[in-house]
């Protein structure tokens, strides 16, 4: 699947990075890392993979404010206990919570908590979007380093 991602070469990549935002596991940065590598871009890639991992956790988002448990725990694998818990450190950080949306298992359950308390859409958004692309840019510097 990763080296059909990447025959389609920054479209490929958007989808990675959808994939690997949404709940669904996947690595969008073997991805990108194979681009950048292959001599693709930095810069478009960094947007890419930002834009398209944007979106998948804003579909995890709204999987939590849609409210159905029952959906969260099959679809999101997060039990009702967990995202409870979470709930003070959310009222506590709030959207600024979403700057770690990139941290594997950790991110999608503080995202579908930041959907399902309705807390600040908009500014969920933002610092969702801000955290992961800080996380692709630091990968892409990395990676310009190496070669």
């Amino acid at each position: 699947m990763v080296e059909f991602l990447q025959h389609y070469g920054l479209t490929g990549l958007f989808f990675a990075g959808f994939l690997s935002g949404s709940i669904l596991p996947f690595n969008s940065e073997a991805v990108m890392s194979v681009l950048i590598l292959a001599g693709v871009n930095i810069t478009s890639c960094i947007v890419v993979a930002t834009a398209g991992n944007t979106l998948g956790g804003i579909s995890i988002f709204y999987l939590g404010y849609l409210g159905n448990m029952d959906w969260i725990e099959k679809y999101g694998k997060v039990k009702m206990e967990k995202i409870h818990a979470i709930n003070p450190r959310l009222q506590k950080y709030g959207p600024l919570s979403a700057l770690l949306s990139f941290v594997p298992i950790i991110g999608d359950v503080l995202i579908l908590g930041l959907g399902f308390f309705r807390i600040s859409p908009k500014l969920t958004m933002l610092y969702m979007f801000i955290g992961k692309a800080l996380r692709y840019w630091l990968l892409a510097e990395t990676l310009r380093l190496m070669v």
